[in-house]
């Protein structure tokens, strides 16, 4: 395995025999409830564009990672909501007793591995794992890997909502989706049809699902978002080799076995998809 450097609720291991960076989250009363939720997470280097080494507060040491833009799904649904202190890619460490020393000679071991600083073609890092269930104000979401389903509360969904009934999406109906952090005014999450824009109000839109104090908190409501955004992401990267033959045809397969090992395919949609292309090569 590699260098390991403990900081303030999470311990951070550099793995030189696979050029990643495993973080561990610790459990605490004073970590964020995202990071409880995210556990573990391993991080090839080729995500990170960069890593900085601060002088924080109270003489402590700021270990910060750059992603590469597309590179998470997490940071990609965030798109920059999350708080400096739950932010996942920065490590407080105490200083003193030769802490500097350790953190400095750990940043320099990153920094001649990491990937490009343009943006990823796909997602390097996997998705959390998302909550069975996600519980809303106005409804319950629910995703599957092929489809979201939001089923509407009777107390806080609007008639509108009520009147139209519960909604489901599959993956191939959406173009995407947009998280707005419930730690925010108007907090939601808004699934984006391919066809047909829904109404610009969250809480009369049939694709939204309205957040509120006690409903839908980041730490829930991001890795939910996440793992549909990851789906979506796979699924597109796999529609653009439709109707391909001959030796690009294995280059798709070999991709797909990426992307099932990454946890972007299920084992279903990874064999289905396998067995298409290979009739095709």
């Amino acid at each position: 395995m590699g260098d390991v450097l403990a900081g303030n609720h999470a311990v951070w291991e550099f793995d030189r025999t696979t050029d990643s960076l495993i973080i561990r989250f610790a459990r605490g009363i004073r970590t964020p409830r995202l990071w409880h939720a995210l556990g573990e997470r391993r991080i090839p280097l080729e995500a990170l564009s960069g890593v900085d080494l601060t002088v924080g507060r109270r003489d402590t040491l700021v270990l910060h990672a750059r992603v590469r833009v597309g590179a998470d799904p997490l940071m990609e649904a965030a798109a920059g909501q999350l708080r400096e202190v739950c932010d996942p890619y920065r490590l407080v460490l105490p200083g003193g007793g030769g802490e500097a020393g350790r953190a400095a000679a750990f940043t320099e071991a990153l920094r001649e591995r990491l990937g490009p600083a343009e943006p990823a073609e796909r997602f390097l890092v996997r998705a959390p794992e998302p909550p069975a269930t996600l519980k809303a104000y106005d409804a319950r979401l629910s995703f599957d890997g092929g489809a979201v389903t939001l089923r509407w509360s009777r107390t806080g969904a609007t008639s509108a909502k009520w009147k139209a009934g519960d909604q489901r999406y599959p993956l191939a109906a959406l173009a995407g989706l947009v998280w707005h952090s419930p730690e925010r005014p108007g907090g939601h999450l808004r699934l984006l049809p391919r066809e047909g824009a829904g109404d610009p109000r969250p809480d009369h839109d049939l694709a939204s699902a309205v957040f509120g104090v006690g409903y839908g908190g980041v730490h829930e409501s991001l890795p939910f978002a996440a793992a549909v955004l990851a789906a979506l992401r796979a699924r597109a990267v796999v529609a653009s080799g439709a109707g391909v033959s001959g030796p690009r045809s294995w280059e798709r397969i070999q991709h797909l076995a990426e992307l099932h090992s990454a946890g972007l395919l299920t084992d279903a949609e990874y064999r289905a998809l396998r067995d298409r292309f290979t009739a095709g090569a």
